[in-house]
């Protein structure tokens, strides 16, 4: 199959793709740092979109579509600053759009939960990296981190057995509410925005078992 990874530098669900022998494709405005730029296409991903290809996987930014900045629309509170982020996040929702109506019969778009999942619609299905762990002494993928998946054209995830992780922390809010804490060895600190060796980029990479798993089941 002819497989583009949308919005992908990391290029790990294009090379558990390549692993299965598809031809597949990362995309993004940034280089690749997956260590295969012949698999990379450094452009715009909605150029892409013309071309014709036999499954679409899209990671849209989530910047402003996550819930994890919601206080900063408050524009009775933030002015200026709300609106300009309303309109990013309507650019954002028009981004994410246009893979949900691309020629393709095959589409998974990937979204923390946020805007998209009232904006557009509830997702076809949530995940968690431990779904997708060999074991529970699987560090790398028996970790905690909320992710939506629109589908079409595919169905859900086949997930594991194994039990929620604990988290490695839990501290209360100012409002009184706990917040729990989970680590990472290399996706920085899920949890804690703010905090984190890479930061976005780090935090933004897909899990390498969500990657096999879509490979596997999808491919």
């Amino acid at each position: 199959m002819r497989v583009l990874v949308a919005c992908e530098e990391s290029q790990e669900v294009c090379k558990a793709f390549r692993e299965r022998g598809h031809e597949a494709y990362s995309c993004d405005l940034q280089d690749c740092s997956g260590g295969h730029p012949e698999w990379h296409i450094k452009a715009d991903a909605l150029e892409l979109l013309k071309m014709k290809w036999d499954m679409i996987i899209a990671h849209p930014p989530c910047t402003y579509l996550s819930c994890a900045g919601n206080r900063s629309f408050n524009v009775e509170k933030y002015g200026e600053k709300a609106l300009e982020r309303q309109r990013e996040r309507e650019r954002g929702a028009e981004f994410f759009m246009a893979f949900v109506t691309a020629d393709c019969p095959k589409i998974a778009i990937e979204n923390p939960l946020g805007w998209m999942n009232t904006h557009y619609r509830k997702p076809d299905q949530i995940i968690d990296p431990y779904m997708f762990a060999e074991s529970e002494n699987d560090t790398e993928n028996y970790q905690k981190k909320r992710t939506c998946l629109w589908l079409k054209g595919l169905s859900p995830l086949v997930t594991n057995d194994l039990p929620k992780p604990q988290p490695v922390r839990v501290y209360t809010r100012k409002n009184g509410r706990q917040k729990n804490v989970y680590f990472t060895e290399n996706h920085g600190k899920i949890g804690e925005s703010k905090h984190g060796g890479n930061d976005a980029k780090a935090r933004s990479k897909t899990f390498p078992g969500i990657a096999k798993a879509m490979a596997e089941q999808w491919g």
